[in-house]
């Protein structure tokens, strides 16, 4: 045997028996409990179950479902809505409500109303973002692309806001 013949014979055992190692490493990483992408997504699981969820179709963005509590039961709930109406995988979702998720139930229906903000219905006072009112302002120029007179507030530091 000449020395390229017993290089050439050297070199096919040391393959073999790297292919043996690597056999034997994937048969004990089958044995072995290692952080499977399973495990290692239970736990955003786990925090999510507290929030409340709606479903909805893609196509039309109507929603199907509010106040879903949990991750799971919207899952469910989603796969139940799109069998019951006849839809692809792809045309229905679910995401987390916005909002108090703290109140649960029907998506926050038992949390406090919002103070709503803007002109009042009678048009003589106007309420900001940040609750505070003042009195509307009307100019005697009319504009036209609105159909009504110019109007603004001026908040408590003297500026002056349009409204629209």
């Amino acid at each position: 045997m000449t020395l390229l013949e017993q290089q050439i014979s050297h070199y096919l055992q040391q393959q073999e028996a790297a292919k043996r190692v690597m056999v034997a490493i994937k048969k004990a990483r089958k044995r072995e409990e290692l952080p499977s992408a399973l495990s290692v997504a239970d736990s955003p699981l786990a925090i999510s179950e507290d929030h409340s969820f709606y479903v909805y179709r893609t196509d039309t963005n109507a929603v199907l479902a509010r106040g879903i509590q949990g991750f799971e039961a919207a899952k469910s709930r989603a796969n139940e809505l799109r069998k019951s109406h006849g839809l692809k995988w792809d045309e229905v979702k679910f995401k987390a409500e916005r909002g108090n998720q703290s109140s649960g139930g029907s998506g926050g229906s038992t949390a406090a109303p919002k103070k709503q903000f803007g002109v009042s219905r009678d048009g003589k006072t106007f309420t900001n973002t940040s609750g505070q009112t003042g009195r509307v302002d009307y100019a005697k120029r009319f504009n036209p692309s609105k159909g009504r007179r110019f109007r603004g507030y001026t908040d408590p530091q003297g500026n002056y806001h349009d409204i629209d």
